[in-house]
């Protein structure tokens, strides 16, 4: 609108110029220059529109960019506004919750130690208890008292009269294995020597003992060795590892003469007491 006025106030006051232009020529202005003024008036008039309308245009859009950018601020502050108003719920919610669970809990807790403390230091402890109800539970109270008396006097009466104690059957104690003298071992070969076998003894406590013997010797000397670690022959004895049996012990019997040929490891085992 402002655009088409401008035009309009233009073209006004091109009239005058018209009128002045023709006054000058007179009677000798003839149609080709009367066409001619008039196209140079509307040629003027034409860039003044053009000049006019890319001006407002621009202005238009220069104000419109700027109210765009405030309606932007504006929505931005909204919304920071709902934001903090959201997080401001949750943590009030957080302290409520820490309130009631955690606070309020731990003060009746103190309050409630305090009054016990201040009862016990003022006599008045049975305000602390809850007591008893009047009238039907009376009957059950009286009842208990006088079930515990009768039977704290039965006890007093059974000690009074020395009731036999009953039999318990003493087991007889174990026998004590006898300390006889432990023969002392024959030297023990070298490693390069001829015919020999080394013996590895596992003992009941998970450790184990290595010798070296002479397979011509006695079997005996097993047993000699076991005891001289500390098992008798009375509680212990010894068998093979793998397969596990027994072994058989004699004096006139020599380490190979009971299958002792080559590197064995021997077991300490205790023996099953015969009841």
């Amino acid at each position: 609108m402002a655009s088409r006025g401008l035009v309009g106030i233009f073209f006004l006051s091109a009239l005058p110029l018209l009128c002045l232009e023709l006054r000058r020529g007179g009677p000798d202005v003839g149609i080709k220059d009367f066409i001619l003024l008039c196209g140079r008036i509307f040629l003027l008039l034409a860039l003044l529109t053009l000049i006019i309308s890319v001006t407002t245009s621009w202005l238009n859009s220069f104000k419109s960019s700027q109210v765009y950018l405030k309606e932007e601020e504006e929505k931005n502050e909204k919304r920071q506004k709902l934001v903090r108003k959201k997080q401001q719920e949750v943590q009030g919610e957080k302290a409520s919750r820490y309130v009631e669970n955690v606070l309020k809990p731990h003060q009746e807790m103190k309050l409630k130690k305090l009054e016990e403390r201040f009862y016990q230091m003022t006599g008045e402890t049975w305000k602390l208890s809850s007591g008893h109800k009047l009238g039907g539970d009376e009957d059950s109270v009286l009842e208990n008292a006088s079930h515990t008396c009768f039977e704290t006097s039965n006890r007093d009466a059974a000690k009074k009269r020395k009731l036999p104690k009953p039999l318990t059957k003493v087991s007889p104690p174990a026998e004590q294995p006898t300390q006889n003298k432990v023969p002392d071992l024959p030297e023990e070969p070298s490693e390069t020597a001829a015919e020999v076998v080394t013996v590895a003894l596992r003992r009941p406590s998970g450790s184990v003992l290595r010798r070296r013997f002479f397979k011509s010797c006695s079997s005996q000397v097993l047993l000699d060795w076991m005891m001289k670690t500390g098992y008798h022959t009375s509680l212990y004895g010894l068998s093979t590892s793998f397969p596990r049996r027994p072994l058989e012990v004699e004096g006139g019997r020599s380490l190979e003469d009971i299958g002792i040929a080559v590197d064995t490891v021997l077991n300490v085992e205790e023996k099953e007491q015969s009841s």
